[in-house]
C-alpha cells in the first residue's frame, strides 16, 4: 500500500509563499540592480531574469502552497476557483513579507553600486525596486499606467489558468513552472513600456517599502511627485479578476470535467494519481 500524501498545514503554506516570493524577487530586483547600478545587461536580461525568478519560485513553493507568489493570483483564484477566502489575507501577507525581505537583501548587497551611481538615492535608481509610469522617462500618467497594469495582469491570469487547468492541456513532466516563467518573460518583452510590468502587488509594494526604509524618501511617488504606489496594487488585482473571469467565460466552462483538485495547486502528475488511487 502506498504511503499517504502528507498535506501541509497553513504554516507550511505560508512559509512556501514567503520562500517562493523571496526567490522571485531576489532574481527580479537583483537583475534590475545589476543593470541600473552596475551597467551589466539590458532590457532582455531583465525580462529573462524575472521569468526565471518566477520559474524557480514556483518550483520552490508549488507542491506546498500552489506557488501563487502574487496577491492578484490569490484573489483571482478565490473569486473564480474556490480557493478558501480565509487563506487570502495570510497568503498575501506572506507574499509581501517575502518580497520585502528579498528587496532588503538586494539593497544591502548592492549598497556600494547604488550609492556610486546615485549618491542621493533618487528617482534615478528607484526603479531598481519599484515600478514607475513610463519607466520614469516616457509621458505616461497614472491612469495610463493603471490601464496597462489591468491589461498585463489580465493576460497573466488568463494564461496561468490555461496552463494549470487539469481539464485543459497542462504541461507534463513538471514543466508548468517553466511555462509560467515564459509567460512572464513574454509579458515583460511586450508590456513593459507603460508601467514596468509589475503585474504583482507584492512584487512592487514589498521592495518599494524596503527602499523607502533604507533611504529612498520618494519611494511612494513617481517622477512627477504623484503618490503613485497604489497603481501597481489596484491595477493587478483588478486585472487578475478580469483575466481569470475571461478565461472562465471563454475557455474554462467549455472544458470537460476534471478530477478533484485543490484550487491553486499545480496539476498532480498522472503517475502520482495512479499511486494515490492504488493506496
Amino acid at each position: 500500500m502506498a504511503a499517504r500524501l502528507k498535506i501541509p498545514g497553513m504554516l507550511g503554506e505560508l512559509a512556501a509563499e514567503f520562500a517562493g516570493t523571496m526567490i522571485l524577487i531576489l532574481f527580479g530586483v537583483g537583475v534590475v540592480a545589476q543593470v541600473v547600478a552596475g551597467g551589466f545587461g539590458d532590457h532582455d536580461s531583465i525580462a529573462w531574469a524575472w521569468g526565471l525568478g518566477v520559474t524557480f519560485g514556483v518550483y520552490v513553493a508549488g507542491r506546498i502552497s500552489g506557488a501563487h507568489l502574487n496577491p492578484a493570483v490569490t484573489i483571482a483564484l478565490a473569486v473564480f476557483k474556490g480557493f478558501e477566502w480565509r487563506k487570502v489575507a495570510p497568503y498575501c501577507g506572506a507574499q509581501f513579507l517575502g518580497a520585502f525581505a528579498a528587496a532588503l537583501l538586494v539593497r544591502w548587497n548592492y549598497t556600494e553600486a547604488l550609492h556610486a551611481t546615485d549618491p542621493g538615492l533618487t528617482i534615478k535608481t528607484q526603479g531598481v525596486f519599484s515600478t514607475l509610469p513610463g519607466n520614469g522617462a516616457l509621458p505616461v500618467d497614472e491612469w495610463g499606467a493603471l490601464r496597462d497594469q489591468v491589461i498585463g495582469t489580465a493576460i497573466l491570469l488568463f494564461l496561468i489558468l490555461a496552463v494549470t487547468d487539469a481539464a485543459a492541456t497542462p504541461p507534463g513532466a513538471n514543466l508548468a513552472p517553466f511555462i509560467i516563467g515564459l509567460i512572464v518573460v513574454a509579458i515583460g518583452m511586450a508590456w513593459g513600456t507603460n508601467a514596468g510590468y509589475a503585474i504583482n502587488p507584492a512584487r512592487d509594494f514589498g521592495p518599494r517599502l524596503a527602499s523607502f526604509l533604507t533611504g529612498y524618501g520618494g519611494a511612494f511617488r513617481d517622477q512627477t511627485g504623484y503618490l503613485y504606489f497604489w497603481v501597481p496594487i489596484i491595477g493587478p488585482i483588478v486585472g487578475g479578476i478580469v483575466g481569470a473571469g475571461l478565461y472562465q467565460v471563454l475557455v474554462g466552462r467549455f472544458l470537460p470535467t476534471a478530477g478533484p483538485q485543490e484550487p491553486g495547486r499545480l496539476p498532480t502528475p498522472a503517475t502520482e494519481n495512479v499511486e494515490a488511487n492504488r493506496g
